[in-house]
């Protein structure tokens, strides 16, 4: 297939300069580059969130119990965590271009093999292989993405990237869902690998080919876990995050047990939690091209009352949903951290920003598992919302830290 017809004119001011920056991009070229980036974050959104609704239905085919079915979940959680570090290193040779075509075209082939496969053993083993090129995705979308504006800039088109992510959890995965529950779940996982091969064709098509980043090693790309500014953001999203995802995880039995809500209304409060994190998503990405430090401090202060509200009025079907959307809301700091990542990595940003979602998994596991442990203790469904503002308020301090260490060591060298 040959390059697109889409102009680079070489003396535009549209991007910006430096050595990891693709110059002189159109508007245009831009735009369709960030929608082919976007359409791949869609199609990983979906995949990671559609076995949720559909584990009954695996469960069933597989001859296996629900909650063993969930491991499958698990499985899918532990490849990203893994792989975004392992690929960000090994492919530190790789130009981004053809690195993206190998990470989408894995996750295709990996969720169309999932659809097909045999026994529960091997559909594990496919969910944990998929869920490989996650993070190093992502990543490197929020990477290319920044380099195709000017530096106050970068947050909004990180943001645009992660629009695929965020819209899948309103329309993807309701859709897929839907798909699954009427044809076969393996259908969902056909249409997702569709959505895989979709982004491979958009990206070999719509993104220029680029060069190898001067200087690239294994050796630098491994400096970031060096820097305590990278563990210190990497922390913030494990744990700050952690409450989001502890609220989310049990949010369909608080809507029926603590709300009193009939089982026709999760789907409700799932697409009003999914607005929420479009919405948070879109104003946190302009707010942190504003004050990258102060969306990060703000969004995780914004998290600890939010979630305190949830705790204390769940039970009221009217705060119920707008405790949700705003819970949702607080995705805003997504976009702050993984441009964060990239400022505090230095030269090793492939690394630090693929290692962004493994975070996010950790937040995911850690959110589930305190969650669980307060409800196992008698507490209830909405005594997540306790536990999401400790979350929130050890991500606050943590972040504390992080700012005021940085401070320090840029006094010392003025």
């Amino acid at each position: 297939m040959t390059q697109p017809a889409v102009s680079f004119d070489r003396s535009s001011e549209t991007a910006s300069s430096g050595p990891d920056k693709l110059p002189g991009l159109t508007p245009l070229a831009i735009i369709l580059i960030e929608i082919a980036l976007a359409v791949g974050g869609f199609g990983i959104g979906t995949g990671e969130f559609v076995i949720m609704g559909l584990l009954p239905d695996v469960a069933a085919t597989y001859n296996v119990s629900i909650p063993e079915a969930g491991h499958v979940i698990s499985a899918y959680a532990l490849g990203v965590v893994i792989g975004a570090p392992i690929i960000a290193v090994l492919s530190a040779k790789m130009t981004r271009r053809s690195l993206l075509l190998c990470l989408m075209g894995v996750f295709a082939i990996g969720n169309i093999l999932s659809a097909m496969a045999p026994t529960y053993a091997s559909f594990t083993i496919l969910r944990f292989l998929t869920g490989l090129p996650h993070g190093a995705y992502f990543g490197v979308a929020s990477l290319v993405a920044a380099s195709m504006v000017p530096p106050n800039k970068r947050a909004r088109a990180v943001g645009r990237v992660m629009l695929g992510l965020t819209i899948a959890t309103l329309a993807g995965t309701p859709l897929a869902t839907f798909m699954g529950q009427v044809l076969s779940w393996r259908a969902a996982f056909f249409l997702v690998g569709a959505i895989g091969a979709i982004t491979v064709a958009l990206l070999w098509y719509f993104q220029p080919r680029d060069k190898v980043q001067e200087g690239a090693s294994i050796a630098r790309e491994l400096g970031a876990f060096g820097k305590t500014q990278v563990w210190l953001t990497l922390a913030v999203a494990a744990i700050g995050f952690g409450g989001m995802f502890c609220v989310f995880s049990y949010i369909a039995s608080t809507t029926t047990e603590t709300a009193h809500l009939s089982a026709s209304m999760v789907a409700i409060v799932l697409a009003l939690f999914g607005i929420g994190m479009n919405v948070g998503n879109i104003v946190g990405s302009r707010m942190a091209d504003i004050s990258l430090k102060g969306t990060i401090g703000g969004s995780m202060a914004f998290y600890v009352i939010v979630m305190l509200a949830f705790a204390t009025f769940a039970h009221i079907p009217a705060m119920l949903y707008v405790t949700t959307f705003l819970v949702g809301c607080g995705f805003a700091c997504g976009p702050a951290i993984q441009t964060r990542l990239m400022d505090v990595a230095a030269e090793a940003q492939t690394l630090a920003a693929a290692s962004n979602h493994s975070a996010f998994n950790i937040a995911n596991a850690l959110g589930a598992w305190l969650g669980g442990l307060v409800i196992s203790w008698g507490w209830g469904f909405s005594a997540t919302g306790y536990v999401g503002a400790f979350l929130s308020l050890l991500g606050l301090i943590v972040f504390l830290i992080s700012v005021a260490i940085e401070k320090k060591q840029t006094a010392a060298l003025a």
